[in-house]
């Protein structure tokens, strides 16, 4: 499963000129805090989130009377004189490509501090991924998690290092036993079944390796 799988397509984004009222108008529209930012091209140039109006917001003296003339001092002066999206949005954006894993993606929004990502293919914005999305593939079955990280070595060509293999999906619990004819093997099918959606625990203390076996005789 890939980011592609479990994106929003119908994406809510703004040109670089739109102005933030418009902004403003499309994310209460939409129900959602944040709008991807893109030029003419379609490439994404940055995202425009509620953060990014509120200060604006806050620098009107009005909004607090006189005292708003003191509290508008706290705001940047970027988003004080912000007209367009593209003033106001934080840029670069953090984006994630189409083909990219899930995990991949979780990991994005941990090391940022974001909610969402702009998908993109070729440089284009094709979609967006939110946190949401990632909670919803977390909820897969075992049946599916199994058939994924099966199909994952297979595309991966490891068959054939394989002598046996025994993979068991309980509560998203991965528990893999058999045969192999590398140690490399062994790390590699364990970081698959780490990246597959849904997995909460990967054990591989039964997958044993053939070469590791021929050593420990030679050494007997």
């Amino acid at each position: 499963m890939k980011v592609k799988d479990i994106m929003t397509v119908n994406v809510a984004a703004v040109g670089q000129d739109a102005t933030l009222k418009q902004a403003a108008e499309l994310m209460v529209e939409r129900g959602i805090s944040g709008v991807p930012v893109i030029n003419r091209e379609g490439r994404v140039l940055g995202v425009l989130s509620e953060t990014d109006i509120v200060p604006k917001a806050a620098s009107r003296p009005e909004s607090a009377g006189v005292i708003g003339l003191f509290a508008s001092r706290k705001v940047d002066e970027r988003h004080r004189v912000a007209i367009t999206a593209a003033d106001a949005m934080t840029a670069p954006a953090v984006t994630i490509e189409a083909d990219a894993s899930i995990a991949e993606a979780a990991r994005l929004m941990v090391d940022h501090d974001v909610s969402r990502l702009p998908v993109v293919l070729g440089g284009k914005l094709v979609g967006i991924v939110s946190g949401a999305d990632i909670v919803r593939a977390f909820t897969r079955t075992d049946d599916a998690i199994s058939e994924e990280l099966q199909r994952s070595i297979h595309d991966h060509n490891l068959w054939d290092c394989l002598r046996e293999l025994d993979v068991k999906v309980i509560g998203g619990e991965v528990k893999i036993a058999g045969r192999v004819n590398a140690d490399t093997v062994a790390h590699v099918i364990e970081a698959l079944a780490w990246r597959v959606p849904g997995v909460v625990s990967v054990d591989c203390s039964d997958l044993t390796c053939d070469a590791a076996e021929r050593e420990l005789r030679m050494t007997r």
